[in-house]
C-alpha cells in the first residue's frame, strides 16, 4: 500500500476532516484506547457522536468511570475504527467536558439504552478528543483484494492493494 502524507500545507485541514467524516459516519462504534496510569493501554467500544468531524470526536460516558480516570491522568489517546474496507486509527488529545450547552448539542434520545435518565442523568459528561494525527487504509473487499493478491502472485508483482494515508493535524 501506497503511504502520502497530508499536513495541511494550504493552511487548512477541511479536505482531510472531510475525508476522515466520511469514513467515521458509517462507523457506529469506535475503540477508545486510554493510558493507565501504571501505563496498560485500555481499549473500550465507545458510540461516536453524529457529528460532522472537525477534528474533535465526541464520546458521552459518566464521570465516575475507568476511562475519565484515565484520561484525567494522561490525555493521550487512540480512537480507533473498524469495516470490511476501511480501518481508521484517530491519535490525539482528550479532554473531560461538562458543559451542558454541549450536551445537549450531541445529544440522541438512543443513548437512553446506556442512559436512562437522558441528558439528566448525573455525572453525564463528554469526552472530547482533538486530533493531532490520523491514519487509515482501505480496501477494495474481499473479493478484490483476492484477485489482486492472485494476478501478484501469478505475475511476480508487489500487491496492490487499497490505500494507505497519514494525516497530520498539527
Amino acid at each position: 500500500m501506497a503511504q502520502h502524507d497530508t499536513n495541511g500545507t494550504n493552511g487548512t485541514h477541511d479536505e482531510p476532516n472531510k475525508k476522515l467524516s466520511e469514513m467515521i459516519k458509517d462507523v457506529n462504534i469506535a475503540m477508545l484506547t486510554t493510558i493507565a496510569p501504571d501505563g496498560t493501554l485500555n481499549s473500550r467500544p465507545m458510540g461516536t457522536q453524529d457529528a460532522e468531524f472537525d477534528g474533535d470526536l465526541w464520546f458521552f460516558t459518566e464521570v465516575e468511570t475507568g476511562k475519565v480516570h484515565d484520561v484525567e491522568q494522561n490525555p493521550n489517546v487512540n480512537v480507533s475504527y473498524a469495516s470490511d474496507t476501511k480501518w481508521i486509527s484517530v491519535a490525539g488529545q482528550a479532554q473531560i467536558v461538562r458543559d451542558r450547552a454541549k450536551i445537549d448539542q450531541y445529544w440522541q434520545e438512543s443513548l437512553k439504552v446506556f442512559f436512562p435518565e437522558g441528558k439528566d442523568t448525573p455525572n453525564l459528561v463528554l469526552i472530547k478528543v482533538e486530533a493531532t494525527q490520523a491514519q487509515y487504509w482501505t480496501s477494495p473487499g474481499r473479493v478484490a483484494s483476492a484477485l489482486e493478491f492472485a494476478r501478484a502472485f501469478v505475475t511476480g508483482d508487489e500487491y496492490q492493494a487499497g490505500k494507505n494515508e497519514k494525516i497530520d493535524f498539527k
